[in-house]
């Protein structure tokens, strides 16, 4: 890993209740507790998008969480901070499965 990579880090929920009320509280929940850690550079977190259903769609999962960290060391504050604990307490119980997928990533620019 590069010293100027990001880390993406992306968590998809499978929920023991997959009715729309259980993925909202979820996403509540997220909004709650994961956005104000110092060293993010997006949050976003949201329901699976039911009317994207290709071949190649994994649709195991019924919330996703998405931040982007300016650096790794941002991300492993956030993985032992109270509001990230708090949350995993909070919630846990709900999930049936969940699958974390941490990325090193270079920003490059994109074409206008």
């Amino acid at each position: 890993m590069a010293s100027t990579d990001l880390i993406v880090h992306d968590v998809y929920f499978l929920l023991l209740d997959r009715s729309p009320q259980a993925r909202q509280r979820l996403v509540d929940a997220c909004r709650h507790h994961l956005p104000g850690h110092a060293g993010i550079v997006f949050f976003g977190c949201g329901i699976l998008e039911e009317s994207l259903d290709r071949e190649v769609n994994d649709r195991d999962w019924d919330v996703g969480l998405h931040i982007i960290f300016r650096d790794l060391a941002a991300h492993d504050a956030y993985q032992i901070s109270g509001p990230h604990k708090q949350f995993i307490e909070e919630n846990q119980a709900t999930w049936k499965h969940v699958r974390v997928f941490d990325t090193a990533a270079t920003q490059t620019s994109t074409p206008s």
